[in-house]
């Protein structure tokens, strides 16, 4: 495999999940089998598609436990759209995509100067659109912005 155009486009963790489930029933197929030969050694290709399965295996099962397996193109399309009015870098939305933050503090980690470019109450109306756009990932609380904040300055 050859790397054609460098950094064509970014892909949110959703769209990289996608791709390798499609590539992982693809592997499965006859022509990508791995088979031992009876000396039990395996051909340059065999060693080649044994890694690839390991490296999707492995991406795949750590993809499963972030918020981008409840995510849909819709409710993707409707954060980017939501998220627009605050000038945000593509980087940055891709990372705020990626991870769901819940908290001012992850906020202040995704977003460059934040604390320079918006005021706390813009930071969490941005906490609410992710709330509101994006499903919780797998396993998390559902907490509101608000309900974080409290349990942060009160708990």
């Amino acid at each position: 495999m050859e790397v054609l155009e460098d950094r064509a486009a970014l892909l949110c963790n959703r769209e990289v999940l996608t791709l390798l489930e499609n590539l992982k029933s693809d592997l499965k197929g006859p022509k990508y089998s791995v088979k031992m030969n009876a000396m039990k050694e395996l051909s340059e290709r065999e060693k080649r598609l044994q890694g690839l399965n390991t490296i999707v295996y492995e991406t795949v099962k750590y993809l499963e436990e972030t918020p981008c397996t409840t995510q849909t193109p819709e409710c993707i399309k409707d954060f980017l759209k939501a998220i627009e009015p605050y000038g945000l870098t593509k980087a940055e939305k891709l990372q705020l995509l990626n991870t769901r933050p819940t908290s001012l503090v992850e906020i202040q980690l995704l977003i460059e100067e934040s604390e320079e470019r918006f005021t706390e109450e813009m930071v969490n109306e941005i906490l609410n659109v992710i709330a509101n756009t994006l499903p919780p990932g797998p396993g998390s609380d559902s907490k509101t912005p608000s309900e974080v904040d409290y349990e942060e300055n009160n708990g």
